[in-house]
């Protein structure tokens, strides 16, 4: 997975902490984390067509929040930044060089893309489970001024 989908997440904790309506540009939210800007107006703009942010033009424009943060799950991030094709991919290696068999010997599934498969499948579930308001929830239990010190910063830009 890449630091994308970290990028978009917190970024979506900062613009529900910074406040509902108010737009922040990428440039903003990226200095924040001091992370490029440029790589993460592109994270925003794929929350964006997935409908997890809104893109704002104008003067006061920027990114905000398109729905609220329990109707946003882990998943809807990491498929909006990754894609939604599977982590892993079977090329049935195991029909090539030396070790192949007989072709009937294929017929069931490869069992190294059962496992993957079946683990994927477990972590997929487990992400759609979980919406950013529970990860907001433990984030403002592990550090109660987060929320504060993100607006004074802002504030103040």
């Amino acid at each position: 997975m890449s630091e994308g989908v970290e990028w978009a997440l917190h970024s979506c904790l900062n613009l529900a902490w910074i406040g509902p309506g108010r737009a922040v540009t990428a440039a903003r939210l990226a200095a924040y984390h001091e992370l490029p800007a440029a790589y993460l107006n592109k994270r925003l703009q794929a929350l964006a067509r997935a409908g997890i942010v809104t893109s704002v033009s104008g003067p006061k424009g920027g990114f905000r929040l398109a729905r609220a943060l329990d109707r946003i799950t882990l998943m809807d991030v990491v498929t909006a930044i990754e894609g939604p094709d599977e982590a892993f991919r079977c090329t049935e290696i195991r029909q090539q060089g030396p070790g192949a068999g007989h072709p009937r010997t294929y017929a069931a599934e490869c069992a190294v893309a059962g496992a993957m498969g079946r683990a994927e499948l477990a972590w997929r579930r487990e992400l759609a489970a979980q919406t950013l308001d529970d990860v907001r929830q433990r984030a403002e239990l592990q550090a109660p001024t987060a929320p504060e010190r993100l607006r004074r910063w802002f504030a103040n830009a």
